[in-house]
């Protein structure tokens, strides 16, 4: 991906914030200018991660207009083929962009195969979905829309068909992209409002980049020593997003009668069978239940599942080995996990209207 630093020191007139952290500035109605006028969007700097603003993809540059017409399309469930259900059906905030069931629910109550992924940090994220099927945020965003069983449209064109007989929409998209309504720029509007949904600044990143030796109990300390040694987490949970953005066998499914294929049914590859992606583990207490069938509620049971060396199958990944952590150390990794809750997405709030 193209990464780009974003201008700094921008000033928006007549703008209604939605949240206090910097960066958090979006119109409450698109300012009438050309894509030309429009001023670039800064993300804020948030302890603990990387300069989000250098992920941003050269061919879709933030600016105040266009994610605020993400967050329209986000939050609208006129995005469904019956008016039911919106992006945020299946990404709520109060539970770190996830449902909180497990498995979601689509159009006329039909149950998906899988989790909700959260939306937490997903610019600094490569593939998108479980399986990696999107390469990009822009793809994934508009995805859901042609499932049967997510947004139940039959294809983007009737999606497009039904956004352009809003005539309030039609507007934004001319000002925001300079021309009609296409699903491309769907797909950036809305991928531009989750690349403003982040989460830094953790209880962890003031104590392990801050300094500060009082954010961590004394407990979540030594769940930060077992988490980079005896429980072997940074084996996939690495970096300062805690994710390897790989794919690995668990062994998940492979107790029951039917296994998902995950990563394999978009690369073919045998190595793949069974391998699902890497979450973040920032939010991670708000994002139960646990796993991409969502069969664990606590995350005292994944760590115990982790703890057991998962479930065994001929394409297990090689790094799930039984740990032998005693029931004390099992406690101070769920403490480390439950410091991983930050700031940078509380901002996010529904409009209290939408284009007619």
């Amino acid at each position: 991906m193209t990464r780009f630093k974003a201008s700094a020191g921008v000033v928006f007139m007549g703008i209604l914030s939605i949240g206090g952290v910097g960066g958090g500035l979006v119109q409450s109605a698109v300012a009438e200018q050309s894509p030309v006028q429009a001023k670039a969007y800064q993300l804020p700097e948030l302890q603990g991660l990387e300069d989000p603003n250098t992920f941003v993809p050269a061919d879709n540059l933030l600016t105040a207009q266009k994610v605020e017409l993400g967050r329209l399309l986000f939050f609208d469930k006129r995005l469904s083929r019956n008016n039911t259900i919106a992006c945020v059906s299946c990404h709520l905030p109060g539970k770190g962009f996830t449902d909180g069931k497990p498995v979601s629910t689509g159009i006329n109550n039909l149950k998906g195969g899988r989790s909700a992924p959260a939306s937490i940090n997903r610019v600094f994220s490569k593939g998108q979905f479980w399986d990696g099927r999107a390469d990009t945020l822009e793809d994934q965003s508009i995805g859901p829309f042609v499932n049967p069983v997510e947004h139940g449209f039959i294809s983007h064109d009737e999606t497009v068909a039904k956004m352009r007989n809003i005539e309030g929409y039609r507007k934004l998209f001319k000002q925001v992209f300079g021309r009609d309504i296409v699903i491309e720029d769907i797909g950036k509007a809305i991928a531009s409002f989750q690349r403003t949904i982040l989460s830094g600044n953790s209880a962890v990143d003031k104590f392990d980049v801050g300094g500060d030796q009082t954010a961590l109990t004394e407990s979540a300390q030594r769940g930060l020593e077992l988490f980079r040694g005896k429980a072997r987490c940074t084996r996939c949970h690495s970096g300062f997003n805690f994710s390897d953005e790989k794919f690995h066998n668990l062994g998940i499914g492979w107790d029951t009668n039917t296994v998902d294929l995950g990563r394999y049914m978009v690369t073919e590859n045998s190595e793949d069978i069974g391998a699902f992606k890497t979450p973040t583990l920032r939010e991670i207490s708000r994002t139960a239940p646990y796993m991409h069938d969502g069969r664990f509620k606590t995350l005292e049971e994944v760590v115990a599942f982790y703890n057991g060396g998962g479930i065994k199958n001929p394409h297990q990944d090689n790094t799930i080995i039984p740990l032998e952590l005693t029931e004390q150390e099992k406690q101070d990794v769920v403490a480390l996990l439950r410091s991983l809750n930050g700031e940078g997405w509380q901002q996010v709030a529904a409009p209290k209207s939408f284009p007619k």
